[in-house]
């Protein structure tokens, strides 16, 4: 008994005598209960909407009236063409469409089926059918109310409207080709981050930096010798992703492979000089790892949009969720590979990792020099 009692005293000193291990201790659990907590809501409400109301009539508004009031869907325009509706969803700007067909208050007073189409944005799967049985519904509910009013009126049935639904760009509703994206963003923050800030805290730990301190090689020598062997390595282990889903799950990239890769680049120099930041700030490889993991894995899983939607998020968690680099890395790879889109239709999101980039590289550059002067 006294041994083991000489043991947790001595522990328990090693944790007090290190705050950072200890504030990661209770810091990673505390985090991931609150963004948990507040972020695990597969509830989806403000749909972006795009109606093309070609009948104008009091029935096609109406129906409008109802989705929007209900909460769950939010029409951000009404164009007066269909025409627009691609270009919407390739740029992420909205998720539902629904036409509403010329002649639809004549067909329903009467007493005949209207059609109405709505196509969804099926890049997420998940979401996509939970859009579709909102619709389904909704427009059910409308649906018997107009046919009570007509019995009461006519006294006779109405037959209703019939939503015939059409999903662009993942018609089998997979989850795995809405997830695949989303990982590889995953594992390229994480790789990125990781590898490189050990790299600077394991020439601490040997003693060598010293010897580096002393020579004549500029900091921006230094930044980009040991960021070049770590950049290949997650170029290859992007590559290794796609061949993988692809092979196995059968997704095909439908956008070009080389803007793929250029984004990917763009992102990944920030993501490595993020790393390297965090080496110049700890003196172990365990503290550098434990704060790698907690910067990038967490808020990459929770608050990018990987797997949670974003919108669906409490406010202050969407505000926070613009910080981080995966958010804006993971909706151009999205686009790129299920939708065929350009790099270029996601400006704010490519000016968004160029800033990350400029910043994480400023920012290491200049602390690699304070430790070095």
């Amino acid at each position: 008994m006294r041994r083991i009692l000489a043991v947790l005293r001595k522990e328990t000193h090693q944790i007090l005598r290190d705050p950072l291990s200890l504030g990661i201790l209770l810091g990673v659990p505390t985090m991931m209960l609150l963004l948990y907590g507040y972020a695990l809501n597969w509830d989806v409400r403000n749909v972006r909407t795009v109606v093309i109301d070609r009948d104008h009539s009091t029935e096609s508004r109406a129906l409008v009236r109802a989705m929007t009031g209900s909460g769950y869907f939010q029409v951000v325009d009404m164009p007066p063409s269909d025409t627009v509706v691609e270009q919407v969803f390739e740029r992420d700007q909205a998720r539902l469409a629904l036409v509403l067909p010329a002649g639809m208050g004549e067909e329903l007073a009467a007493g005949r089926t209207a059609t109405v189409q709505a196509i969804v944005d099926g890049a997420d799967a998940n979401t996509a059918t939970t859009i579709l049985n909102y619709v389904q519904a909704l427009v059910a509910d409308h649906d018997a109310r107009l046919v009570a009013r007509f019995a009461l009126k006519s006294g006779r049935d109405l037959p209703g409207i019939d939503v015939r639904a059409r999903v662009w760009f993942n018609p089998d509703l997979r989850s795995t080709y809405f997830l695949l994206p989303g990982l590889i963003a995953f594992i390229m923050m994480l790789t990125a981050v990781v590898s490189t800030s050990l790299s600077v805290v394991r020439e601490k730990e040997r003693g060598t930096l010293e010897q580096l301190r002393i020579t004549p090689m500029a900091t921006t020598e230094l930044l980009i010798g040991k960021t070049i062997p770590y950049l290949v390595v997650s170029l290859l282990a992007m590559t290794i992703v796609l061949t993988a889903a692809h092979v196995l799950f059968g997704l095909t990239i439908a956008g070009s492979l080389v803007q793929l890769y250029l984004v990917s680049l763009l992102f990944l120099v920030g993501a490595l000089s993020f790393g390297l930041l965090i080496s110049t700030l700890v003196q172990r490889q365990q503290d550098a790892f434990q704060i790698a993991g907690l910067t990038s894995m967490l808020p990459t899983v929770l608050l990018s949009g990987f797997i949670f939607p974003i919108r669906s998020m409490p406010v202050a968690l969407q505000v926070i969720s613009h910080v981080v680099p995966a958010r804006y890395y993971m909706r151009i790879l999205r686009g790129i590979i299920l939708k065929g889109a350009p790099a270029t239709a996601f400006p704010w999101d490519l000016l968004a990792l160029f800033l990350y980039a400029a910043v994480a590289l400023s920012l290491a550059s200049t602390r690699l020099s304070g430790r070095r002067a």
